[in-house]
């Protein structure tokens, strides 16, 4: 709201300094700020609500050192990052960008799913909270919106290098004019392939299989993925939010390298100069991604050990959607299994565990087991080290992919 209102004064009133909300560094700036000033100063004043009204974690003794010493802390957290992310978001974002409808559509979405499986856990005492599959149907849902929206919405286009020789012939050039070197503005399913020499792969290659009007149909392989990536980052985020801090620590990593990826997709200048796809438009997500780390990092305020308030599926799901939808629209959602490195371990521990449970208790009539306990982070905690040491290494993991992730912008 307020870049539209100092946009006109700037333009009928000369108001000096109002155009400084016509930069994206500046508005990304003071959304991070508003974003931990609400995060920090307003998050303790919900967290003393959430105690009031008893939405306390009900704990399973699982024989983890301190776990029931965390009964009664409470939960639902994932209320301040939200609330922290999307006040900012309204006061300094374009709010007619498609990449910020769908992203703030995606915010209360995943939050309202997150939301109602916590409320049924805390006010309806049913420790299971929302059935799965109505999480996979809000999750599917989603998934559904984001695909479409990408697909049909005239502002989701990419400039592609022009081949030419004029084009390339002189890096003074591209310097001096880089908008020079990019085509028109296209619709496209390409996205980027990590660490591949003209890395990229476009959706609708395939179904050419249907024919000549394959394009027509492009559109169902691309939200099929979409719809996988959202319920598998989603569900990873909320296996990692097992211990304190560390969902809201590694996430916070992970979206500080995809504000990297939208700040150069979405400028021309790094764009042309790192000879990486050019997404017009989408460089306002970064004034979002600067809003959500903000809210990311007051949370974990509250959150570092000992956690005075949990994230809940309210935040896990929503973080976990929000980062898968982030990657999307930036078109580096192939980067994932890298990025979101330790989302991925956390999901394969349990499927592998569980994989093999079933497998060996079939075959032999006694279930074992490859993990002393799963999620990752819990087999760990069998082994002995405290949640501290956990969480901290994790981060670190959690540093050194996200860097690799940001190099495959130079290495091919």
């Amino acid at each position: 709201m307020l870049y539209y209102l100092f946009d006109y004064l700037d333009k009928h009133y000369d108001l000096a300094g109002a155009g400084l909300f016509q930069y994206i560094s500046f508005r990304s700036a003071m959304a991070f700020v508003f974003s931990l000033l609400i995060s920090t100063i307003f998050g303790r004043r919900i967290i003393d609500k959430l105690r009031r009204l008893q939405v306390g974690e009900s704990v399973r003794d699982l024989g983890l050192d301190g776990q029931v010493q965390k009964a009664g802390t409470p939960t639902m957290g994932g209320i301040i990052v939200i609330l922290a992310t999307l006040i900012p978001v309204l006061f300094f974002a374009k709010l007619d960008n498609v990449y910020i409808i769908i992203l703030v559509v995606s915010t209360v979405w995943m939050g309202l799913i997150g939301f109602i499986d916590d409320y049924i856990k805390v006010f309806k005492k049913n420790k299971d909270g929302l059935k799965g599959r109505f999480k996979v149907i809000g999750q599917v849902g989603l998934g559904v919106f984001v695909g479409l929206m990408l697909y049909f919405s005239p502002q989701v286009v990419i400039k592609e290098k022009l081949n030419t020789p004029i084009a390339v012939e002189s890096h003074q050039m591209q310097a001096a004019n880089p908008s020079s070197v990019f085509g028109e503005e296209v619709k496209s399913l390409k996205t980027t392939i990590p660490g591949v020499k003209n890395n990229e792969f476009d959706y609708s290659k395939l179904v050419t299989w249907l024919g000549d009007d394959y394009k027509k149909y492009a559109w169902i392989p691309f939200v099929l993925i979409v719809i996988f990536i959202i319920t598998a980052v989603s569900n990873g985020a909320n296996l990692t939010d097992g211990v304190d801090g560390l969902a809201a620590g590694t996430s916070s990593i992970i979206v500080l390298a995809l504000g990297v990826f939208a700040w150069v997709s979405g400028n021309i200048i790094f764009s042309s100069y790192l000879n990486v796809m050019y997404i017009p438009y989408s460089g306002e997500m970064t004034i979002y991604i600067s809003a959500f780390v903000g809210g990311l990092i007051g949370f974990l305020w509250y959150n570092t050990y000992p956690a005075q308030v949990f994230m809940g599926d309210t935040g896990s799901l929503t973080v976990g959607g929000i980062i898968a939808v982030l990657a999307i629209s930036v078109r580096k959602e192939l980067l994932i299994p890298i990025l979101a490195g330790i989302f991925l371990a956390e999901n394969l521990s349990v499927i592998l565990q569980v994989s093999y449970f079933k497998y060996t208790k079939k075959k032999y009539g006694e279930g074992k087991r490859i993990f002393l306990m799963s999620p990752l982070h819990h087999h760990y905690q069998k082994r002995g080290y405290h949640e501290s040491k956990i969480v901290v290494r994790f981060w670190i993991v959690g540093i050194m992919l996200a860097v690799l992730s940001i190099i495959t912008l130079k290495i091919r």
